[in-house]
């Protein structure tokens, strides 16, 4: 009798998950779901250029957004079809402008009308597609160097949300920016489902020479309550460590007082984070600042005594170039 039990739930259990992997898939395109809300948008003063996308969909930013320097952004999304973003990038990066592309790959597309799409190219032209079998509430609104765009909204009022704190919000940064546009957008009602996951990639106005340079920021929240509170915050240490590598650049160039702006500025915006405060003594040591250095060291070793044991592997590395006598006032702390 257990056996047979065990046989019914496994049988259960199959047919369940088949289900649950059918609803993930259109059932004519077979293409996967992603209904959610993005913005595609270009900085005039940087030449910068962003997609951001939020959905109940668990990590979105592996298929609906792209972006390459130079180039420009793509969201794509409802029952997407992945390849309009490489494909759209490299029509673009090939000279046709965003409409252009987007009417070429639309143009070829048999799952057309269950596609939500957008284009932004690297002179601000922006460029919108909503197929008319996309769930509604759907629409887009293409604006000056913008497209916002929604699908399987809770009610029609996301998209001219989306479209306002965009204009609105012209005084901020891109990415924090696109944040307020995301924000808006739940704020006004969102995804009827919910939110899971959100994404954000920022590229600059101008081709790189390496692809791993290609993206100034690239943050995604895969599973979280509250997505987009979740990437402003990763936005938040993401600035703070452009900070570091500030401080460390002018360290290079001698010019330790604007270090320590820099230092101090990343201090400021992540306060709890030890490696930032452990590196900033690092720099000071390195510049004859010693004595500024020890109370820092002091703090973060008390913190975390690991960190005392990578004070002392550091010489052999190079990474920090004191006498053994320096070495041992701050190794004693």
């Amino acid at each position: 009798m257990s056996v047979n039990y065990a046989i019914a739930s496994l049988f259960v259990f199959v047919f369940l998950a088949q289900l649950c992997l059918q609803a993930q898939v259109h059932p004519e395109t077979g293409d996967p779901l992603a209904h959610t809300f993005s913005i595609v948008a270009r900085d005039t003063a940087t030449g910068e250029m962003a997609v951001g996308v939020q959905s109940h969909w668990f990590a979105v930013g592996t298929s609906v957004s792209w972006g390459q320097s130079g180039t420009g952004v793509v969201a794509t999304q409802s029952f997407i079809n992945p390849a309009y973003g490489p494909n759209g990038l490299a029509l673009m990066a090939e000279g046709q402008n965003a409409d252009e592309a987007l009417q070429t790959l639309v143009a070829a597309d048999k799952g057309r009308d269950f596609r939500q799409v957008a284009f932004l190219d690297s002179n601000g032209k922006a460029s919108a597609y909503t197929g008319e079998n996309c769930i509604s509430f759907a629409s887009h609104q293409i604006g000056d160097n913008y497209s916002v765009q929604a699908n399987m909204m809770l009610n029609e009022d996301v998209v001219p949300a989306m479209s306002r704190a965009f204009v609105e919000n012209s005084h901020l940064p891109l990415a924090e920016r696109v944040i307020k546009v995301m924000t808006a957008a739940q704020e006004a009602g969102g995804d009827i489902r919910g939110k899971q996951s959100a994404a954000l990639v920022v590229v600059g106005p101008k081709p790189v020479s390496g692809e791993w340079k290609d993206k100034k920021i690239d943050l995604r929240v895969d599973d979280h309550n509250n997505p987009t509170k979740e990437l402003e915050r990763l936005l938040r240490v993401h600035r703070a460590y452009d900070h570091m590598n500030q401080g460390d650049l002018a360290i290079e160039h001698n010019d330790m007082e604007q270090a320590l702006r820099e230092y101090g500025a990343a201090e400021e915006m992540f306060p709890q984070n030890l490696e930032m405060k452990y590196w900033k003594a690092v720099a000071l040591a390195n510049n004859s600042l010693l004595e500024e250095s020890l109370s820092i060291f002091e703090y973060v070793f008390e913190k975390d005594k690991n960190w005392r044991e990578l004070t002392r592997r550091l010489p052999a590395s190079g990474l920090l170039n004191l006498s053994e006598t320096d070495l041992q006032k701050i190794l004693s702390l």
